[in-house]
């Protein structure tokens, strides 16, 4: 091999080698320093590659239950095999870096390459240049892991909120939680203008879960402690219980029922998007009779939630017929994106009204 094609192959192989740490370290950051939600595909090859195997395993569970006890497993190792993933690009990259320098072989490379990115120093490096890449490597090395380590807590404080106000939906929602026990319970004192806190409380809710699950994807794949919780359901329980607010209740409409109704629709869409290019953005206005239908409870199922509404004393408007086409209209705001998700993280099932 000439001189000029033996210096051609290693520039090109040092330069595709450079690019692999480039390409790395900004999945990085992009994933956990850059506050916006960008779709690293690097992450999602895997998380991809970690979620086939749960599936595979999961699928040949005949409950729930077991179901939910495999995939709760799943975020929390997907989340260690990321920096695990980071650092063997890494240190394939500066392997191909350092035996374009002028290392003698491939696996004296690669002997090096680890020897740095490990800050074991078992391997003598001579030369100025070689140095100057080992130290590089082995800062990197620091650096991806300790950018995981430091947003674990970040991860977890938002876990740990979530969680609180989804189990403050459940007991408030009754046994079976459902939308219509949500609303019976907010008018157990018969006004509904006391209880603009609460839906307060909930909008802010619904705005983190908007910001957290898409700058840090991973955290909409962590499961709810209890195997019947899950973060979507309690989601479409909020949206639910404000819908049928609106539709169905003799009430005054509150300013504040609305902006969280809107947050919640945006929150739930949001994600969807994040996690499905292809997801359905149209406004309701745009959309077929089929594709709203099919995002919509059956009108069995309204009469008999207009049913206990009424039996729990909760001021009804005159009209069920009308209330039920509001309803039925409005759902297809919020409907498509939860039955996504719910699909995505085989969240509990939750009937439209029951």
């Amino acid at each position: 091999m000439s001189f000029a094609i033996k210096f051609i192959v290693h520039l090109l192989v040092g330069l595709a080698g450079g690019g692999v740490v480039i390409i790395t370290v900004s999945a990085a950051i992009r994933s956990f320093v850059l506050p916006r939600n960008e779709s690293v595909r690097l992450n999602a090859f895997v998380f991809g590659g970690v979620r086939a195997l749960f599936d595979f395993v999961a699928q040949r569970s005949s409950t729930f239950a077991h179901r939910d006890r495999i995939l709760a497993h799943y975020a929390p190792v997907a989340l260690v095999a990321l920096p695990i993933g980071w650092l063997a690009l890494v240190g394939a990259g500066f392997t191909a870096i350092y035996w374009a320098l002028g290392v003698e072989s491939i696996t004296k490379s690669y002997e090096l390459s680890g020897s740095s990115l490990l800050t074991l120093g078992t391997t003598p490096v001579q030369g100025l240049v070689l140095n100057i890449f080992s130290y590089s490597e082995a800062t990197l090395g620091l650096l991806l892991l300790t950018l995981l380590i430091s947003y674990l807590p970040t991860i977890y404080q938002a876990f740990s909120r979530r969680e609180v106000v989804v189990a403050q939906i459940e007991l408030r929602a009754g046994v079976p939680a459902v939308a219509s026990g949500l609303l019976r319970w907010l008018g157990h004192d018969g006004d509904f203008k006391n209880d603009d806190a609460q839906w307060l409380a909930w909008e802010q809710w619904l705005i983190e879960i908007d910001e957290s699950h898409t700058s840090l994807p991973v955290l909409a794949f962590f499961r709810s402690p209890q195997a019947g919780r899950s973060w979507v359901t309690a989601a479409g329980l909020v949206l639910d219980a404000a819908n049928l607010l609106f539709s169905a209740l003799d009430v005054p409409r509150s300013k504040q029922v609305e902006l969280t109704f809107t947050a919640g629709c945006l929150a739930v869409s949001r994600v969807h998007r994040f996690f499905d290019d292809k997801a359905e953005t149209k406004p309701a206005e745009l959309r077929t009779p089929e594709e709203v239908d099919a995002a919509n409870p059956g009108r069995a199922a309204f009469a008999k939630t207009w049913q206990e509404l009424r039996e729990a004393g909760l001021p009804m408007r005159a009209d069920e017929e009308a209330a039920w086409h509001h309803y039925h209209e409005r759902r297809a705001r919020y409907a498509p994106a939860i039955e996504f998700l719910s699909q995505l993280l085989l969240a509990p099932s939750m009937g439209s009204l029951h």
